[in-house]
């Protein structure tokens, strides 16, 4: 493991350096999230304080999209599917191939480091605009929920991950896979649960998106922090995360071992 511990050093230094990129997307980050909350309040406006838009309140409905902005904080893959890409493409997968490192393990060790330095730049900002709406935010109704809701961000992030990787694995096939990402990604920006709660859909439709991956990038860790998921309904989400993360995982597994069959490694 010590080789992976240096390999999350260097990749800590290596963020650092683009602290200033993050600090200035997380600051423009927040203006569309200014205006959903504006486009929320004109909506509940006239309602009143206790008026109801699915199962949210005006109060809930804010909390949701802040929750949505730290976890997105904490899990969103940002250029990792795009390096893979250009490794495979470029061979600098050639160095990984002659040494005892994992390249999903490298990979994720990359990952993590990433959404640390991200957060720890981002922290500041958020904080300032969380405590301008405070009046508007609500906390977990216990600890429990608190640490079922750590646990499902954690599995959001890896779903997350292992999703991107697997389509950065479409590289050892197709030259450009950007059409790929870009399909990809946006099913996840809707059905994910980033653009709206997906609990004011249709009950048909919640049903459809329940046994796809995309509400559990986003949309179940939420749910838990608010309480809207509880019991019996709690454990079943958390394994059918848990399942999706396996799959999305074995699936990048299997992209890479059928990917190298093919790969020629040319040059010195």
């Amino acid at each position: 493991m010590k080789k992976y511990w240096r390999v999350i050093n260097i990749g800590i230094q290596n963020h650092l350096a683009y602290r200033f990129n993050f600090l200035a997307r997380t600051l423009f980050g927040l203006i569309p999230l200014m205006a959903m909350l504006m486009l929320w309040r004109t909506i509940y406006a006239g309602k009143g304080a206790d008026a109801l838009v699915g199962a949210y309140t005006l109060a809930e409905m804010i909390s949701y999209y802040l929750v949505v902005t730290v976890v997105s904080a904490l899990t969103m893959v940002s250029d990792d599917d795009w390096q893979i890409a250009a490794d495979i493409r470029d061979g600098n997968i050639n160095h990984f191939l002659a040494k005892p490192m994992d390249y999903l393990a490298y990979r994720l060790c990359l990952f993590f480091c990433g959404r640390l330095v991200y957060l720890a730049v981002a922290a500041l900002p958020l904080a300032g605009f969380f405590w301008l709406l405070r009046d508007y935010l609500q906390w977990p109704a216990n600890a429990a929920t608190l640490g079922w809701f750590g646990l499902s961000v954690v599995l959001t992030a890896l779903l997350q991950f292992f999703i991107s990787y697997a389509l950065a694995m479409l590289a050892f096939w197709v030259l450009e896979v950007s059409t790929f990402i870009f399909i990809v990604y946006a099913f996840e920006y809707i059905a994910s649960g980033n653009l709206f709660p997906l609990d004011i859909l249709p009950p048909a439709l919640q049903r459809v998106l329940t046994f796809t991956p995309f509400p559990y990038e986003l949309f179940f860790p939420v749910s838990i922090y608010l309480g809207k998921v509880s019991g019996t309904a709690l454990w079943q989400g958390l394994g059918l995360q848990l399942g999706w993360v396996v799959v999305a995982y074995g699936a990048a597994r299997w992209a890479w071992h059928r990917g190298i069959r093919r790969y020629s490694a040319v040059g010195g």
